[in-house]
Protein backbone atom coordinates (compact mmCIF):
# COMPACT_ATOMS: atom_id res chain seq x y z
CA UNK A 1 0.00 0.00 0.00
CA UNK A 2 2.87 2.37 0.82
CA UNK A 3 4.23 2.04 -2.74
CA UNK A 4 0.80 2.67 -4.23
CA UNK A 5 0.31 5.79 -2.07
CA UNK A 6 3.82 7.04 -2.89
CA UNK A 7 3.34 6.62 -6.64
CA UNK A 8 -0.08 8.25 -6.45
CA UNK A 9 1.32 11.29 -4.60
CA UNK A 10 4.24 11.49 -7.05
CA UNK A 11 1.94 11.32 -10.09
CA UNK A 12 -0.58 13.79 -8.69
CA UNK A 13 2.14 16.22 -7.65
CA UNK A 14 3.77 15.89 -11.08
CA UNK A 15 0.51 16.76 -12.85
CA UNK A 16 -0.10 19.61 -10.40
CA UNK A 17 3.34 21.14 -11.04
CA UNK A 18 3.12 20.59 -14.81
CA UNK A 19 -0.30 22.25 -14.94
CA UNK A 20 0.94 25.16 -12.82
CA UNK A 21 4.00 25.69 -15.06
CA UNK A 22 1.94 25.41 -18.25
CA UNK A 23 -0.58 27.92 -16.93
CA UNK A 24 2.25 30.26 -15.89
CA UNK A 25 3.86 30.03 -19.36
CA UNK A 26 0.54 30.88 -21.01
CA UNK A 27 -0.05 33.79 -18.65
CA UNK A 28 3.45 35.14 -19.27
CA UNK A 29 2.97 35.04 -23.03
CA UNK A 30 -0.46 36.66 -22.82
CA UNK A 31 0.75 39.37 -20.44
CA UNK A 32 4.08 39.92 -22.18
CA UNK A 33 3.56 43.58 -23.05
CA UNK A 34 2.51 44.37 -19.47
CA UNK A 35 5.46 42.54 -17.98
CA UNK A 36 7.86 44.51 -20.19
CA UNK A 37 6.61 47.71 -18.56
CA UNK A 38 7.57 46.32 -15.16
CA UNK A 39 11.15 47.53 -15.70
CA UNK A 40 9.95 51.14 -15.76
CA UNK A 41 7.93 50.63 -12.56
CA UNK A 42 10.93 49.23 -10.70
CA UNK A 43 12.31 52.74 -10.27
CA UNK A 44 9.19 53.85 -8.39
CA UNK A 45 8.63 53.71 -4.61
CA UNK A 46 8.38 50.69 -2.33
CA UNK A 47 4.56 50.60 -2.47
CA UNK A 48 4.71 50.33 -6.25
CA UNK A 49 7.16 47.48 -5.76
CA UNK A 50 4.61 45.60 -3.62
CA UNK A 51 1.98 45.89 -6.36
CA UNK A 52 4.45 44.91 -9.07
CA UNK A 53 5.67 41.92 -7.04
CA UNK A 54 2.11 40.70 -6.49
CA UNK A 55 1.26 41.08 -10.19
CA UNK A 56 4.38 39.32 -11.46
CA UNK A 57 4.01 36.45 -8.98
CA UNK A 58 0.36 35.96 -9.95
CA UNK A 59 1.60 35.61 -13.54
CA UNK A 60 4.62 33.35 -12.97
CA UNK A 61 2.77 31.37 -10.27
CA UNK A 62 5.77 31.23 -7.93
CA UNK A 63 7.06 33.57 -5.24
CA UNK A 64 10.39 31.72 -5.42
CA UNK A 65 10.68 32.56 -9.14
CA UNK A 66 9.91 36.21 -8.48
CA UNK A 67 12.39 36.44 -5.61
CA UNK A 68 15.10 34.74 -7.67
CA UNK A 69 14.35 37.30 -10.38
CA UNK A 70 14.70 40.08 -7.80
CA UNK A 71 18.09 38.65 -6.80
CA UNK A 72 18.98 38.84 -10.49
CA UNK A 73 17.86 42.49 -10.71
CA UNK A 74 19.91 43.43 -7.66
CA UNK A 75 22.91 41.46 -8.92
CA UNK A 76 22.62 43.26 -12.29
CA UNK A 77 22.66 46.60 -10.47
CA UNK A 78 19.33 47.82 -11.89
CA UNK A 79 17.55 47.76 -8.55
CA UNK A 80 18.56 48.67 -5.00
CA UNK A 81 17.65 46.88 -1.78
CA UNK A 82 14.89 49.35 -0.86
CA UNK A 83 13.12 48.60 -4.15
CA UNK A 84 13.75 44.87 -3.63
CA UNK A 85 11.88 44.92 -0.30
CA UNK A 86 8.66 46.01 -2.01
CA UNK A 87 8.90 43.35 -4.71
CA UNK A 88 9.60 40.60 -2.18
CA UNK A 89 6.62 41.64 -0.05
CA UNK A 90 4.39 41.70 -3.12
CA UNK A 91 5.66 38.29 -4.24
CA UNK A 92 4.40 36.76 -1.00
CA UNK A 93 0.92 38.18 -1.64
CA UNK A 94 0.86 37.06 -5.28
CA UNK A 95 1.72 33.47 -4.40
CA UNK A 96 -1.56 33.07 -2.46
CA UNK A 97 -3.59 33.11 -5.70
CA UNK A 98 -2.92 29.45 -6.56
CA UNK A 99 -3.90 28.22 -3.07
CA UNK A 100 -7.16 30.16 -3.30
CA UNK A 101 -7.90 28.61 -6.71
CA UNK A 102 -7.14 25.08 -5.47
CA UNK A 103 -9.44 25.59 -2.48
CA UNK A 104 -12.41 25.96 -4.87
CA UNK A 105 -12.21 22.17 -5.57
CA UNK A 106 -12.83 22.31 -9.29
CA UNK A 107 -11.58 18.77 -10.04
CA UNK A 108 -14.93 17.74 -11.58
CA UNK A 109 -14.87 20.42 -14.28
CA UNK A 110 -11.10 20.20 -14.87
CA UNK A 111 -11.38 17.69 -17.80
CA UNK A 112 -13.90 20.01 -19.50
CA UNK A 113 -11.52 22.97 -19.12
CA UNK A 114 -8.67 20.90 -20.61
CA UNK A 115 -10.94 19.83 -23.48
CA UNK A 116 -11.96 23.41 -24.26
CA UNK A 117 -8.32 24.51 -24.07
CA UNK A 118 -7.21 21.76 -26.47
CA UNK A 119 -9.96 22.64 -28.97
CA UNK A 120 -8.88 26.29 -28.93
CA UNK A 121 -5.22 25.33 -29.29
CA UNK A 122 -5.72 22.90 -32.17
CA UNK A 123 -8.26 24.85 -34.22
CA UNK A 124 -7.01 28.42 -33.87
CA UNK A 125 -4.06 30.05 -35.63
CA UNK A 126 -4.15 33.23 -33.55
CA UNK A 127 -1.20 33.45 -31.12
CA UNK A 128 -3.36 35.19 -28.49
CA UNK A 129 -5.96 32.42 -28.61
CA UNK A 130 -3.26 29.75 -28.29
CA UNK A 131 -1.88 31.55 -25.24
CA UNK A 132 -5.32 31.57 -23.61
CA UNK A 133 -5.65 27.89 -24.54
CA UNK A 134 -2.37 27.11 -22.74
CA UNK A 135 -3.69 28.86 -19.63
CA UNK A 136 -6.89 26.78 -19.74
CA UNK A 137 -5.03 23.51 -20.33
CA UNK A 138 -2.61 24.24 -17.50
CA UNK A 139 -5.48 25.28 -15.23
CA UNK A 140 -7.33 22.03 -15.93
CA UNK A 141 -4.27 19.79 -15.52
CA UNK A 142 -3.48 21.55 -12.22
CA UNK A 143 -6.87 20.51 -10.81
CA UNK A 144 -6.65 17.01 -12.29
CA UNK A 145 -3.31 16.65 -10.50
CA UNK A 146 -4.91 17.95 -7.31
CA UNK A 147 -7.65 15.33 -7.67
CA UNK A 148 -5.10 12.53 -8.02
CA UNK A 149 -3.19 13.90 -5.05
CA UNK A 150 -6.30 13.88 -2.86
CA UNK A 151 -7.18 10.32 -3.89
CA UNK A 152 -3.62 9.15 -3.29
CA UNK A 153 -3.60 10.30 0.35
CA UNK A 154 -7.11 8.95 1.08
CA UNK A 155 -5.89 5.50 2.30
CA UNK A 156 -3.81 7.31 4.96
CA UNK A 157 -7.06 7.93 6.85
CA UNK A 158 -6.83 4.32 8.00
CA UNK A 159 -3.26 4.73 9.30
CA UNK A 160 -3.69 5.84 12.89
CA UNK A 161 0.03 6.51 13.45
CA UNK A 162 0.08 8.97 10.55
CA UNK A 163 -3.05 10.75 11.79
CA UNK A 164 -1.55 10.98 15.29
CA UNK A 165 1.63 12.49 13.81
CA UNK A 166 -0.32 15.21 12.01
CA UNK A 167 -2.43 15.99 15.08
CA UNK A 168 0.74 16.29 17.19
CA UNK A 169 1.80 19.38 15.22
CA UNK A 170 -1.00 21.31 16.95
CA UNK A 171 0.68 20.63 20.32
CA UNK A 172 4.23 21.09 18.99
CA UNK A 173 4.11 24.03 16.51
CA UNK A 174 7.91 24.14 16.12
CA UNK A 175 7.88 20.58 14.78
CA UNK A 176 5.11 21.56 12.36
CA UNK A 177 7.10 24.59 11.15
CA UNK A 178 10.13 22.35 10.56
CA UNK A 179 7.94 19.88 8.67
CA UNK A 180 6.55 22.63 6.41
CA UNK A 181 10.06 23.98 5.85
CA UNK A 182 11.49 20.56 4.95
CA UNK A 183 8.58 19.70 2.63
CA UNK A 184 8.94 22.97 0.70
CA UNK A 185 12.70 22.60 0.39
CA UNK A 186 12.24 19.06 -0.98
CA UNK A 187 9.72 19.98 -3.70
CA UNK A 188 11.31 23.43 -4.30
CA UNK A 189 7.88 25.08 -4.44
CA UNK A 190 5.73 26.50 -1.65
CA UNK A 191 2.71 26.19 -3.97
CA UNK A 192 3.35 22.46 -4.47
CA UNK A 193 3.82 21.85 -0.75
CA UNK A 194 0.65 23.85 -0.15
CA UNK A 195 -1.11 21.54 -2.62
CA UNK A 196 -0.04 18.51 -0.56
CA UNK A 197 -1.27 20.20 2.63
CA UNK A 198 -4.65 21.00 1.03
CA UNK A 199 -4.91 17.42 -0.26
CA UNK A 200 -4.43 16.08 3.28
CA UNK A 201 -7.00 18.54 4.61
CA UNK A 202 -9.53 17.58 1.91
CA UNK A 203 -9.44 13.99 3.22
CA UNK A 204 -9.91 15.08 6.84
CA UNK A 205 -6.41 13.97 7.75
CA UNK A 206 -5.18 17.21 9.27
CA UNK A 207 -7.05 19.71 11.46
CA UNK A 208 -6.56 23.47 11.11
CA UNK A 209 -4.53 23.75 14.33
CA UNK A 210 -1.98 21.26 12.94
CA UNK A 211 -1.98 22.70 9.41
CA UNK A 212 -1.12 26.27 10.43
CA UNK A 213 2.43 25.60 11.75
CA UNK A 214 3.16 23.60 8.57
CA UNK A 215 1.85 26.51 6.48
CA UNK A 216 4.13 28.97 8.28
CA UNK A 217 7.11 26.65 7.79
CA UNK A 218 6.33 26.51 4.07
CA UNK A 219 6.66 30.29 3.86
CA UNK A 220 10.16 30.03 5.33
CA UNK A 221 11.06 27.08 3.08
CA UNK A 222 10.24 29.05 -0.07
CA UNK A 223 13.17 31.38 0.74
CA UNK A 224 15.73 28.62 0.22
CA UNK A 225 15.52 28.79 -3.60
CA UNK A 226 16.50 32.47 -3.61
CA UNK A 227 19.25 31.87 -1.04
CA UNK A 228 20.74 29.12 -3.22
CA UNK A 229 20.40 31.39 -6.27
CA UNK A 230 22.38 34.14 -4.51
CA UNK A 231 25.45 31.91 -4.12
CA UNK A 232 28.18 33.37 -6.27
CA UNK A 233 26.22 36.59 -6.80
CA UNK A 234 27.05 40.07 -5.52
CA UNK A 235 26.81 41.02 -1.84
CA UNK A 236 23.67 43.03 -2.61
CA UNK A 237 22.07 39.99 -4.26
CA UNK A 238 22.79 37.96 -1.12
CA UNK A 239 21.19 40.73 0.93
CA UNK A 240 18.07 40.61 -1.26
CA UNK A 241 17.72 36.86 -0.63
CA UNK A 242 18.27 37.45 3.09
CA UNK A 243 15.53 40.11 3.08
CA UNK A 244 13.06 37.49 1.90
CA UNK A 245 14.10 35.09 4.66
CA UNK A 246 13.91 37.70 7.44
CA UNK A 247 10.52 38.94 6.20
CA UNK A 248 9.00 35.45 6.38
CA UNK A 249 10.67 34.51 9.68
CA UNK A 250 9.29 37.67 11.34
CA UNK A 251 5.84 36.89 9.93
CA UNK A 252 6.01 33.31 11.16
CA UNK A 253 6.97 34.40 14.69
CA UNK A 254 4.07 36.89 14.77
CA UNK A 255 1.50 34.40 13.47
CA UNK A 256 2.71 31.45 15.54
CA UNK A 257 2.55 33.47 18.79
CA UNK A 258 0.67 36.79 19.02
CA UNK A 259 -1.80 36.31 16.14
CA UNK A 260 -2.39 32.57 16.38
CA UNK A 261 -5.79 32.74 18.16
CA UNK A 262 -7.23 35.80 16.31
CA UNK A 263 -6.35 34.35 12.90
CA UNK A 264 -7.71 30.90 13.72
CA UNK A 265 -10.95 32.43 15.04
CA UNK A 266 -11.31 34.62 11.92
CA UNK A 267 -10.80 31.88 9.31
CA UNK A 268 -13.11 29.47 11.13
CA UNK A 269 -15.85 32.10 11.25
CA UNK A 270 -15.43 32.77 7.50
CA UNK A 271 -15.62 29.05 6.53
CA UNK A 272 -16.94 27.08 9.52
CA UNK A 273 -17.08 23.61 7.90
CA UNK A 274 -14.34 23.79 5.26
CA UNK A 275 -10.78 23.15 6.48
CA UNK A 276 -9.35 23.48 2.95
CA UNK A 277 -10.82 26.98 2.61
CA UNK A 278 -9.65 27.85 6.14
CA UNK A 279 -6.05 26.93 5.24
CA UNK A 280 -6.16 28.87 1.96
CA UNK A 281 -7.59 31.93 3.73
CA UNK A 282 -4.93 31.72 6.45
CA UNK A 283 -2.27 31.58 3.74
CA UNK A 284 -3.66 34.77 2.20
CA UNK A 285 -4.09 36.54 5.54
CA UNK A 286 -0.57 35.56 6.61
CA UNK A 287 1.00 37.24 3.60
CA UNK A 288 -1.30 40.28 3.37
CA UNK A 289 -1.15 41.09 7.10
CA UNK A 290 2.58 40.41 7.13
CA UNK A 291 3.04 43.04 4.41
CA UNK A 292 0.80 45.55 6.23
CA UNK A 293 2.74 45.08 9.49
CA UNK A 294 6.26 45.12 8.06
CA UNK A 295 5.82 47.63 5.22
CA UNK A 296 6.41 50.68 7.47
CA UNK A 297 9.65 49.05 8.62
CA UNK A 298 11.07 48.42 5.14
CA UNK A 299 14.05 50.69 5.80
CA UNK A 300 14.72 48.83 9.07
CA UNK A 301 14.72 45.51 7.20
CA UNK A 302 17.33 46.88 4.82
CA UNK A 303 19.47 48.07 7.75
CA UNK A 304 19.15 44.64 9.35
CA UNK A 305 20.50 42.78 6.33
CA UNK A 306 23.28 45.36 6.01
CA UNK A 307 24.29 44.45 9.57
CA UNK A 308 24.07 40.70 8.87
CA UNK A 309 25.97 41.05 5.59
CA UNK A 310 28.07 44.17 6.25
CA UNK A 311 29.54 46.37 3.56
CA UNK A 312 33.30 46.58 3.82
CA UNK A 313 35.43 49.41 2.52
CA UNK A 314 37.25 47.02 0.23
CA UNK A 315 34.00 45.57 -1.07
CA UNK A 316 34.31 45.95 -4.81
CA UNK A 317 32.34 43.60 -6.96
CA UNK A 318 34.24 42.24 -9.93
CA UNK A 319 33.83 44.34 -13.04
CA UNK A 320 31.20 42.49 -15.00
CA UNK A 321 31.09 42.64 -18.76
CA UNK A 322 27.33 43.06 -18.77
CA UNK A 323 25.17 45.32 -16.64
CA UNK A 324 21.58 44.24 -17.24
CA UNK A 325 21.88 40.52 -17.97
CA UNK A 326 21.38 37.87 -15.32
CA UNK A 327 20.30 34.27 -15.87
CA UNK A 328 17.90 34.48 -12.92
CA UNK A 329 15.74 36.95 -14.87
CA UNK A 330 15.25 34.38 -17.65
CA UNK A 331 12.47 32.90 -15.53
CA UNK A 332 10.36 35.80 -16.80
CA UNK A 333 11.22 35.99 -20.54
CA UNK A 334 9.39 39.27 -21.26
CA UNK A 335 11.44 41.11 -18.63
CA UNK A 336 14.62 39.29 -19.69
CA UNK A 337 14.01 40.47 -23.26
CA UNK A 338 13.64 44.07 -22.13
CA UNK A 339 16.93 43.77 -20.25
CA UNK A 340 18.54 42.25 -23.33
CA UNK A 341 17.49 45.29 -25.36
CA UNK A 342 18.92 47.60 -22.68
CA UNK A 343 22.23 45.72 -22.80
CA UNK A 344 22.26 45.99 -26.61
CA UNK A 345 21.74 49.75 -26.29
CA UNK A 346 24.59 49.90 -23.81
CA UNK A 347 26.78 48.05 -26.31
CA UNK A 348 25.60 50.43 -29.02
CA UNK A 349 26.61 53.49 -26.97
CA UNK A 350 30.01 51.94 -26.30
CA UNK A 351 30.49 51.41 -30.05
CA UNK A 352 29.43 55.05 -30.62
CA UNK A 353 32.06 56.17 -28.12
CA UNK A 354 34.61 54.03 -29.94
CA UNK A 355 33.74 55.75 -33.24
CA UNK A 356 33.91 59.21 -31.64
CA UNK A 357 37.31 58.63 -30.02
CA UNK A 358 38.72 57.25 -33.29
CA UNK A 359 37.64 60.33 -35.29
CA UNK A 360 38.71 62.68 -32.48
CA UNK A 361 42.11 61.00 -32.57
CA UNK A 362 42.34 61.61 -36.30
CA UNK A 363 41.19 65.25 -36.25
CA UNK A 364 43.27 66.24 -33.20
CA UNK A 365 46.22 64.00 -34.18
CA UNK A 366 46.05 62.40 -30.72
CA UNK A 367 47.43 58.87 -30.34
CA UNK A 368 45.90 58.71 -26.85
CA UNK A 369 42.40 59.29 -28.24
CA UNK A 370 42.92 56.73 -30.99
CA UNK A 371 44.13 54.14 -28.47
CA UNK A 372 40.95 54.64 -26.41
CA UNK A 373 39.12 53.10 -29.37
CA UNK A 374 41.06 49.85 -29.13
CA UNK A 375 40.05 49.36 -25.47
CA UNK A 376 36.41 50.21 -26.19
CA UNK A 377 36.38 47.83 -29.16
CA UNK A 378 37.65 45.03 -26.90
CA UNK A 379 34.73 45.65 -24.54
CA UNK A 380 32.29 45.74 -27.47
CA UNK A 381 33.51 42.31 -28.58
CA UNK A 382 33.13 40.92 -25.05
CA UNK A 383 29.63 42.35 -24.83
CA UNK A 384 28.66 40.80 -28.16
CA UNK A 385 29.59 37.33 -26.95
CA UNK A 386 27.76 37.77 -23.63
CA UNK A 387 24.61 39.16 -25.26
CA UNK A 388 24.48 36.45 -27.94
CA UNK A 389 24.91 33.73 -25.29
CA UNK A 390 22.09 35.30 -23.27
CA UNK A 391 19.81 35.59 -26.32
CA UNK A 392 20.37 31.91 -27.12
CA UNK A 393 19.22 31.03 -23.60
CA UNK A 394 16.29 33.43 -23.92
CA UNK A 395 15.21 31.95 -27.26
CA UNK A 396 14.83 28.56 -25.53
CA UNK A 397 12.27 29.92 -23.05
CA UNK A 398 8.50 30.15 -23.48
CA UNK A 399 7.57 33.47 -25.08
CA UNK A 400 5.07 35.01 -27.49
CA UNK A 401 5.59 34.88 -31.27
CA UNK A 402 6.25 38.64 -31.40
CA UNK A 403 8.89 38.50 -28.65
CA UNK A 404 10.57 35.59 -30.41
CA UNK A 405 10.78 37.68 -33.59
CA UNK A 406 12.34 40.52 -31.59
CA UNK A 407 14.94 38.12 -30.16
CA UNK A 408 15.76 36.90 -33.67
CA UNK A 409 16.15 40.51 -34.81
CA UNK A 410 18.46 41.28 -31.87
CA UNK A 411 20.94 38.66 -33.06
CA UNK A 412 21.38 40.71 -36.26
CA UNK A 413 21.39 44.02 -34.39
CA UNK A 414 24.14 42.88 -32.02
CA UNK A 415 26.21 41.86 -35.03
CA UNK A 416 25.61 45.26 -36.67
CA UNK A 417 26.74 47.06 -33.52
CA UNK A 418 29.83 44.88 -33.30
CA UNK A 419 30.65 45.74 -36.93
CA UNK A 420 30.34 49.45 -36.09
CA UNK A 421 32.99 48.84 -33.43
CA UNK A 422 35.17 47.06 -36.00
CA UNK A 423 34.97 50.01 -38.41
CA UNK A 424 35.77 52.39 -35.55
CA UNK A 425 38.80 50.21 -34.84
CA UNK A 426 39.83 50.48 -38.51
CA UNK A 427 39.49 54.27 -38.35
CA UNK A 428 41.67 54.41 -35.22
CA UNK A 429 44.36 52.38 -36.98
CA UNK A 430 44.18 54.78 -39.95
CA UNK A 431 44.49 57.71 -37.52
CA UNK A 432 47.58 56.12 -35.96
CA UNK A 433 49.19 55.74 -39.40
CA UNK A 434 48.38 59.36 -40.28
CA UNK A 435 49.84 60.56 -36.97
CA UNK A 436 52.99 58.42 -37.11
CA UNK A 437 53.77 59.49 -40.71
CA UNK A 438 52.57 63.04 -40.10
CA UNK A 439 50.54 62.89 -43.32
CA UNK A 440 49.18 66.22 -44.59
CA UNK A 441 45.49 66.72 -45.44
CA UNK A 442 44.08 69.71 -47.31
CA UNK A 443 41.50 71.93 -45.64
CA UNK A 444 38.95 70.75 -48.22
CA UNK A 445 39.61 67.10 -47.34
CA UNK A 446 39.27 67.77 -43.61
CA UNK A 447 36.07 69.73 -44.24
CA UNK A 448 34.59 66.83 -46.27
CA UNK A 449 35.53 64.35 -43.53
CA UNK A 450 33.98 66.49 -40.77
CA UNK A 451 30.70 66.87 -42.66
CA UNK A 452 30.47 63.18 -43.39
CA UNK A 453 31.45 62.27 -39.82
CA UNK A 454 28.69 64.49 -38.39
CA UNK A 455 26.08 62.94 -40.71
CA UNK A 456 27.20 59.35 -39.98
CA UNK A 457 27.33 59.94 -36.22
CA UNK A 458 23.80 61.41 -36.25
CA UNK A 459 22.56 58.48 -38.34
CA UNK A 460 23.97 55.98 -35.88
CA UNK A 461 22.73 57.90 -32.80
CA UNK A 462 19.21 58.02 -34.23
CA UNK A 463 19.30 54.29 -35.00
CA UNK A 464 20.00 53.59 -31.32
CA UNK A 465 17.25 56.01 -30.31
CA UNK A 466 14.64 54.33 -32.53
CA UNK A 467 15.78 50.95 -31.15
CA UNK A 468 15.19 52.27 -27.64
CA UNK A 469 11.80 53.89 -28.31
CA UNK A 470 10.47 51.85 -31.24
CA UNK A 471 9.74 55.14 -33.04
CA UNK A 472 8.88 54.18 -36.61
CA UNK A 473 9.19 57.70 -38.03
CA UNK A 474 12.70 57.92 -36.63
CA UNK A 475 13.55 54.49 -38.08
CA UNK A 476 12.47 55.57 -41.58
CA UNK A 477 14.40 58.81 -41.12
CA UNK A 478 17.56 56.81 -40.36
CA UNK A 479 17.18 54.94 -43.65
CA UNK A 480 16.88 58.25 -45.52
CA UNK A 481 19.95 59.60 -43.71
CA UNK A 482 21.93 56.52 -44.72
CA UNK A 483 21.02 57.21 -48.38
CA UNK A 484 22.30 60.76 -47.90
CA UNK A 485 25.56 59.36 -46.51
CA UNK A 486 25.95 57.26 -49.68
CA UNK A 487 25.61 60.43 -51.75
CA UNK A 488 28.10 62.24 -49.52
CA UNK A 489 30.61 59.41 -49.92
CA UNK A 490 30.39 59.64 -53.71
CA UNK A 491 30.81 63.40 -53.51
CA UNK A 492 33.86 63.01 -51.28
CA UNK A 493 35.39 60.57 -53.75
CA UNK A 494 34.76 62.98 -56.64
CA UNK A 495 36.31 65.85 -54.70
CA UNK A 496 39.26 63.65 -53.82
CA UNK A 497 39.91 62.77 -57.48
CA UNK A 498 39.77 66.46 -58.32
CA UNK A 499 42.37 67.22 -55.64
CA UNK A 500 44.62 64.47 -56.96
CA UNK A 501 44.37 65.88 -60.48
CA UNK A 502 45.28 69.35 -59.24
CA UNK A 503 48.13 67.96 -57.06
CA UNK A 504 46.59 69.52 -53.96
CA UNK A 505 46.45 66.14 -52.19
CA UNK A 506 49.23 63.79 -51.12
CA UNK A 507 48.79 60.29 -52.66
CA UNK A 508 49.40 58.44 -49.37
CA UNK A 509 47.08 60.82 -47.55
CA UNK A 510 44.54 60.11 -50.28
CA UNK A 511 44.57 56.39 -49.48
CA UNK A 512 43.85 57.15 -45.81
CA UNK A 513 41.09 59.56 -46.88
CA UNK A 514 39.36 56.95 -49.08
CA UNK A 515 39.58 54.30 -46.33
CA UNK A 516 38.11 56.74 -43.79
CA UNK A 517 35.05 57.60 -45.90
CA UNK A 518 34.59 53.92 -46.79
CA UNK A 519 34.55 52.88 -43.11
CA UNK A 520 32.16 55.71 -42.21
CA UNK A 521 29.81 54.74 -45.04
CA UNK A 522 29.75 51.16 -43.71
CA UNK A 523 28.88 52.44 -40.22
CA UNK A 524 25.89 54.24 -41.72
CA UNK A 525 24.89 50.99 -43.45
CA UNK A 526 24.85 49.17 -40.12
CA UNK A 527 22.82 52.02 -38.59
CA UNK A 528 20.29 51.50 -41.38
CA UNK A 529 20.20 47.76 -40.61
CA UNK A 530 19.41 48.52 -36.96
CA UNK A 531 16.53 50.79 -38.03
CA UNK A 532 15.20 48.14 -40.42
CA UNK A 533 15.20 45.60 -37.56
CA UNK A 534 12.96 47.99 -35.58
CA UNK A 535 10.61 48.26 -38.57
CA UNK A 536 10.53 44.47 -39.03
CA UNK A 537 9.76 43.94 -35.33
CA UNK A 538 6.82 46.36 -35.56
CA UNK A 539 5.26 44.19 -38.28
CA UNK A 540 4.73 41.48 -35.66
CA UNK A 541 3.06 43.93 -33.24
Amino acid sequence: MALEIGLGILGGLGLFLYGMNLMADGLQKAAGSKLKKIIELLTKNTLTGVLVGAFVTAIVQSSSATTVMVVGFVNAGIMNLTQAVGLIMGANVGTTITAQLVAFKLEDIAPIVVGVGMMLYLFSNKPKTKQIAEVLIGFGILFIGMGYLSKAVRPLRDVQAFKDLLVSFAHNPMLGILMGFALTVMVQSSTASMGILLALASQGLIPLASALPILYGQNIGTCVTALISSIGASKNAKRAAMLHLIFNIVGTVLFATILVIPIRTLVVSLSPNDVVRQIANTHTLFNVINVIIQFPFAALLVKTVMILIPEREDEKEANKTTKYLDDRILQTPSIALENGIRECLRMGKLAKGSFESAMDGFFSKSEEKAKETFEKERKVNELEKSIVDYMIKLSNTAMSHRNREIVNGLFHTVNDIERVGDHADNIAELAMVAIEKDLPFSNEAIDDLRKMYTKVLDTYKYSLECMKTGNMDLAFNVIKMEEQVDIMEKTCRTNHIHRLNTSSCNAESGIIFLDLISNMERIADHASNIARAVIDASKHE
